[in-house]
């Protein structure tokens, strides 16, 4: 696997996504829904923190957990990739002045945008606080084969066999994997296991998430107590 991966690495990205995170070992992070947060204290940190806008993201977050915690798994997606769509993209070097920087949910809402790997990681984070389960979500590295690029994007599966339904900030409307012609899957991760993609199916299980090193810093700056702050205001 590693070696197929490392073959790879001669192409651009769109998001300087490293490929070579896929060689490192570092704990994963097992993302389970919250089953409560703290509304006021997350409101007035992201408020002070970025300012009376984000106090409004934040707040429109929200009153999407609220409002969406009883739908069907196919309205939440729907309403969760259209909110995060409305965010800008923004490479790393240029907000965060780094590259491959992976933001915290609170940090894009904060700044409000990133790149795509930022867009997938909110949308994940956002279904699993909404019930949606974690069997069913991937983030899934792909070749945009359109720019010849690397892209991150979310995907879902209905049932364990079903073509995936892709959530992306690209093409902002959802379609099945088979549809998205442009993309060729890599691999694809949640919070416990990782997949070698061969198809636009599921993949063949690779062991554990934990060999994606991204994930363990991600892990201890989730909630808002270790939020960083932009390089450029983008409102």
């Amino acid at each position: 696997m590693i070696g197929r991966l490392s073959q790879l690495k001669k192409l651009p990205k769109v998001c300087q996504f490293k490929l070579t995170v896929l060689a490192l070992s570092v704990s994963c992070l097992y993302a389970a829904p919250l089953k409560q947060l703290d509304t006021v204290h997350i409101t007035q940190t992201i408020e002070s923190q970025y300012g009376e806008r984000a106090g409004k993201r934040i707040r429109a977050w929200f009153k999407i957990l609220d409002e969406a915690k009883d739908l069907q798994d196919s309205d939440k997606i729907l309403l969760v990739n259209n909110f995060f769509n409305l965010f800008h993209f923004v490479d790393d070097i240029k907000l965060w002045g780094m590259k491959n920087y992976w933001a915290t949910p609170m940090e894009f809402i904060g700044v409000s945008g990133g790149d795509c790997e930022d867009f997938s990681i909110a949308k994940y984070f956002t279904l699993l606080q909404l019930g949606v389960s974690e069997d069913k979500l991937r983030i899934t590295m792909v070749k945009a084969t359109s720019v010849n690029q690397y892209h991150m994007v979310l995907a879902y599966y209905e049932t364990p066999g079903a073509i995936p339904l892709v959530l992306d900030n690209l093409d902002k409307q959802i379609k099945p994997a088979t549809q998205r012609t442009d993309l060729v899957p890599v691999y694809s991760f949640n919070g416990r296991q990782l997949w070698l993609n061969k198809e636009k199916g599921r993949g063949v299980l690779a062991g554990s998430s934990s060999k994606l090193a991204k994930w363990n810093d991600l892990k201890h700056r989730l909630g808002v107590e270790r939020l960083n702050q932009p390089k450029i205001k983008l409102e």
